[in-house]
C-alpha cells in the first residue's frame, strides 16, 4: 500500500463525500468573497487567491473533520446531550467553518493518524 493510498484513500468513500459535500457551501461562500473582491477592486489575484485558498480547503475538510470527529468521541464517549436544536445547529456550523477555514492546519493531523493507522494494519495482517 502506497503513502497516498494510506493517507488520502483512508476515509470510506462515503465519508468522504459527505464531507466534501458540506465543504462546498464553505468553498462557495470563499468563491463569493473573492469575486465580490474582484467586482470591487477589479484586481483578479483577490479572487484567484481566495479560489485558491477555497480550492485546498474544500480537498483537506474531510479531513480536519475526521480529526475533529475523533477528538469529540474521544472525549464525549457515547453520552447522549438534549440540547435545544437551534443551539445545536449553530455551534454545528460553527465548529464545520472552524474545521475548514483551518483545515490546512488540522489535516495534517488526520493524514498522519490515518498514515500510521493503516501502516499498522498492514503488519498485523
Amino acid at each position: 500500500m502506497s503513502f497516498i493510498a494510506k493517507t488520502f484513500g483512508g476515509l470510506s468513500k462515503s465519508y468522504y463525500i459527505r464531507q466534501f459535500l458540506f465543504g462546498l457551501i464553505f468553498f462557495s461562500f470563499v468563491v463569493f468573497i473573492g469575486y465580490d473582491l474582484y467586482s470591487r477592486s477589479g484586481n483578479i489575484s483577490g479572487l484567484v487567491v481566495f479560489s485558491l485558498y477555497g480550492l485546498i480547503c474544500l480537498l483537506l475538510y474531510p479531513y480536519s473533520r475526521f480529526v475533529y470527529e475523533s477528538v469529540m468521541d474521544y472525549i464525549f464517549g457515547n453520552n447522549v446531550f438534549f440540547v435545544n436544536s437551534i443551539f445545536l445547529l449553530s455551534v454545528k456550523l460553527t465548529t464545520m467553518a472552524l474545521c475548514f477555514f483551518f483545515s490546512i492546519i488540522i489535516a495534517p493531523i488526520g493524514l498522519a493518524y490515518l498514515y500510521f493507522y493503516h501502516s499498522k494494519q498492514k503488519n498485523t495482517n
